[in-house]
């Protein structure tokens, strides 16, 4: 099999967030390798997430200086009575609405591909956890069986065949075969301490990764709720539903940085792990693991010796020269001794499941199993999970931005609903042109004001089109139905205004003019 440097090559984001700079609380340059135990390396990540306060102090300083800047320029527009821009302010909020949503689907993404990546890591770990105790379980049941079950066969057997000498040799020599292979068993390595590690490494990275998918996951829908809602504070108008966006937004900026240094420690830590993993592994199981096994299951190339490959050897040839033994005995010592044929077909079904487990034995060991799950893990690491957190970084970054630059703009929308109200205000209501004077409740004082048109002149018939006295009825509309039918006039072209100023429709005029128009002089 080619050797895992051909099969895993790191991918080109892990080297450049491996180059990034790497400082303790001191600002003295620390080593990018990856030690998670040593203090100046734990250093070395805090003070990368602490970059993202820097971050959130300038959003923060830069929000602080525009509020006060339109706070103190706002009396100064007041007496120039000089109207925001609202053009300005809907480009502003279309802008931010779109960053947002495009920010949220970013990160959807890169937290599904964190998720993803993350869940092929513990996959494979306890794929290799399962690999590493069934190794474990392989050699104990052997050892148990060469040591407990196979002596008492043969102290059996050695008192039944005690007048034979020739059998009792025969079975000191297999005592001493059983001897090889438990001397052999006893040198393979103990995978107990690697398992243990192992899956502590792999619950903890399930537990994590469950609380961190669903944060982010809470935090883009809470994102998504906030450009929702404060589009409909813009479109509404409405003030207490922006003054809510407001304090939920700066909650959501100070939330995306957080998030954002986070992200950015944890995949520079990774990446630092990406660039080199078989160094750190090597260092974490030098204590219990000899190196050469280490670097076996590590390379797993063609080249390289099995580790294994002469315990499993004399494994196996002791074994079969204990089966031909026990052949042997089967078939010329039964007719002589009948009695010690149960114990030699229970000494042969014991080399038989040995032998068994020694096949089993021999393909666990075999590097290809374990190092497929070793590559698969940093596949999933090293590629959907660093990458994953880049997505989640850019997404933080953009959501902030986009936040900072909604909270400039949501009281710019503020100071222009303020001034429409102003103006509004500003209309005279006795104005019969104010679109307002409509919803004015009836006057009756506004009754007594005679027409512009006298009812007594000497047209004399016109008299009787005196209009009825204005009453102080609630339904002018009404009244203005009745008169329009009376005056033979188009009930759409009535003016209901006019009804209620005591003055005659137009329907009136009309029939004025056709009855008088003999008497009108002509001018040549």
């Amino acid at each position: 099999m080619a050797s895992a440097q051909q099969d895993y090559i790191a991918p080109w984001w892990t080297y450049w967030l491996h180059s990034f700079p790497h400082l303790n609380f001191n600002f003295q340059p620390v080593d990018n390798s990856f030690r998670p135990a040593e203090e100046e390396y734990q250093q070395s990540l805090i003070f990368l997430a602490c970059m993202a306060a820097v971050g959130l102090g300038l959003s923060l300083g830069v929000l602080a200086v525009y509020l006060s800047c339109l706070c103190f320029c706002r009396k100064e527009e007041a007496e120039e009575t000089k109207r925001p821009d609202g053009c300005c302010i809907t480009w502003a909020a279309v802008i931010t609405g779109l960053v947002i949503c495009s920010a949220v689907g970013v990160g959807f993404y890169g937290n599904s591909e964190t998720n993803d990546g993350v869940y092929q890591l513990t996959y494979s770990l306890y794929n290799a956890n399962h690999t590493l105790g069934g190794v474990d379980s392989l050699v104990g049941n052997s050892l148990t069986g060469m040591q407990t079950q196979l002596k008492e066969h043969l102290a059996r057997l050695d008192e039944i065949f005690s007048p034979q000498r020739d059998y009792v040799q025969t079975l000191r020599f297999m005592q001493q075969m059983a001897d090889n292979i438990i001397r052999q068993l006893n040198g393979m390595p103990n995978f107990s301490k690697a398992r243990q590690d192992l899956a502590n490494v792999a619950d903890q990275t399930s537990y994590i990764e469950y609380y961190r998918w669903l944060t982010y996951l809470l935090l883009l829908i809470l994102d998504l709720v906030i450009c929702l809602v404060a589009c409909l504070g813009l479109a509404k108008q409405s003030r207490w539903l922006l003054t809510l966006i407001m304090a939920f937004g700066v909650l959501t900026m100070i939330l995306s940085w957080t998030s954002l240094g986070v992200g950015t420690a944890t995949a520079v830590g990774t990446s630092d792990f990406c660039v080199s993993p078989e160094k750190f592994i090597a260092n974490e199981t030098k204590d219990f693991l000899n190196e050469n096994i280490v670097h076996y299951y590590l390379y797993c190339s063609n080249t390289l010796p099995n580790p294994f490959q002469q315990s499993l050897t004399i494994f196996q040839r002791s074994l079969t020269t204990m089966q031909i033994q026990v052949q042997g005995l089967l078939q010329f010592s039964v007719s002589v001794f009948p009695t010690a044929e149960r114990d030699l077909l229970g000494v042969q079904k014991l080399l038989n499941t040995t032998e068994f487990n020694l096949h089993q034995l021999t393909a666990l060991l075999d590097c290809r199993s374990l190092h497929k799950d070793y590559l698969d893990a940093l596949v999933g690491m090293c590629y959907d999970g660093v990458e994953g957190l880049l997505y989640l970084c850019l997404f933080s970054l953009l959501a902030a931005s986009a936040f900072c630059a909604m909270l400039c703009a949501i009281p710019r929308a503020f100071i222009l609903m303020a001034s429409r109200d102003r103006d509004y205000d500003d209309i005279d209501e006795e104005d019969p042109f104010n679109p307002q004077a409509r919803r004015l409740p009836y006057n009756p004082s506004r009754a007594q004001v005679h027409s512009f048109c006298s009812y007594s002149s000497s047209l004399g018939s016109q008299t009787s089109l005196q209009p009825p006295a204005p009453t102080t009825s609630s339904a002018p509309a009404a009244e203005y139905m009745n008169q329009s039918m009376l005056f033979g006039g188009n009930p759409r072209y009535e003016n209901v205004p006019l009804i209620g100023r005591g003055s005659p429709p137009p329907s009136t005029f009309r029939n004025i003019f056709t009855q008088h128009e003999d008497h009108l002089p002509i001018y040549d």
